[in-house]
């Protein structure tokens, strides 16, 4: 496949972090070959990745959102759905679906670790890319 297409989805939540992610990921994808999505928040997520890859028009999905602890204990379980969601998605749809789901162990709006969030999402978005251009190849040698 000599030109791939993309879908990434990215939560509005922490979009000052979030959209870091798009950035690092358009470092390696040209904005041509991607589509992308926004969505309120992580949990919106799988059901679009999934409504998008059943389209063919994608040969992956990326999933991009910062789910962070708020005090109330329910960054865990919304993390681990979200990425639940991801993975049922890709083997429903047979479409790889990747993710740049995020969720730190301590997070607090300082702003050092606000500026270590977003390099970090922009690494992540890079990896992402690397992997989405990779895995592409795979399935178009099949």
């Amino acid at each position: 496949m000599s030109n791939p297409r993309f879908a990434f989805i990215k939560a509005k939540w922490h979009s000052n972090i979030v959209d870091l992610g798009l950035k690092g990921f358009l470092e390696k994808v040209s904005a041509d070959q991607t589509d992308v999505f926004d969505v309120p928040g992580a949990l919106e997520i799988p059901l679009l990745a999934k409504t998008l890859a059943e389209t063919g028009k994608y040969d992956a999905v990326i999933g991009c959102a910062f789910v962070v602890d708020g005090g109330i204990y329910r960054h865990d379980f919304v993390a681990s759905s979200v990425i639940d969601g991801l993975m049922r998605a890709q083997m429903d749809t047979r479409v790889p679906v990747l993710s740049v789901v995020l969720t730190p162990h301590n997070f607090q709006e300082s702003p050092e670790l606000i500026s270590f969030y977003e390099k970090h999402f922009v690494k992540k978005g890079i990896e992402a890319a690397s992997a989405a251009l990779e895995i592409s190849k795979v399935y178009a040698s099949l």
